[in-house]
């Protein structure tokens, strides 16, 4: 059990860390950024708003990374848990919202000579997962509490 959870931290880090890799890295490559200079580049109110966006994200990949260290020291079964998994939860809730938020500007506003098909398909794929990892922890936390809630009223009895 120690193993995995420790395999899964360094894998949540890795995450992380090309998370962060990609989004500095990617407003270099894109076509508008070829005759700007590194403050222009970085100072475009979109480029900004993802920045801002992406603050949810981290703070989820932190929540995880905390919610594995309560398995590994075996406190799973605590406030603390439920208290992750519903961060999580709401991390990945204003994650998917940015995103559809997003979406709508590049609908809105893209220039007519480029095409946003690709950026609004991943857009939507990644509201798609912001959805299915909200739901998931939803489910997860309501379990979890539930088990909370029958571990307190045993030691209560006892």
């Amino acid at each position: 059990m120690k193993g995995s959870t420790i395999f899964l931290k360094v894998v949540i880090i890795l995450i992380g860390i090309v998370a962060l890799v990609g989004m500095i890295w990617f407003p270099l490559t894109e076509g508008r950024a070829v005759n700007l200079d590194l403050f222009s580049i970085y100072s475009d109110p979109f480029i900004v708003y993802g920045y801002i966006a992406s603050i949810p994200f981290f703070v989820a990949l932190y929540q995880a990374f905390k919610l594995l260290g309560y398995i590994g020291q075996n406190q799973v079964f605590t406030l603390s848990s439920i208290k992750a998994l519903r961060t999580i939860k709401y991390c990945a809730i204003i994650l998917s919202i940015s995103i559809v938020m997003a979406i709508l500007y590049i609908r809105i506003f893209h220039n007519k000579d480029d095409d946003p098909a690709g950026a609004i398909a991943i857009g939507i794929l990644a509201t798609f997962i912001s959805i299915v990892v909200a739901t998931a922890t939803a489910v997860f936390e309501k379990t979890l509490q539930s088990a909370v809630d029958i571990k307190s009223e045993n030691d209560l009895t006892v």
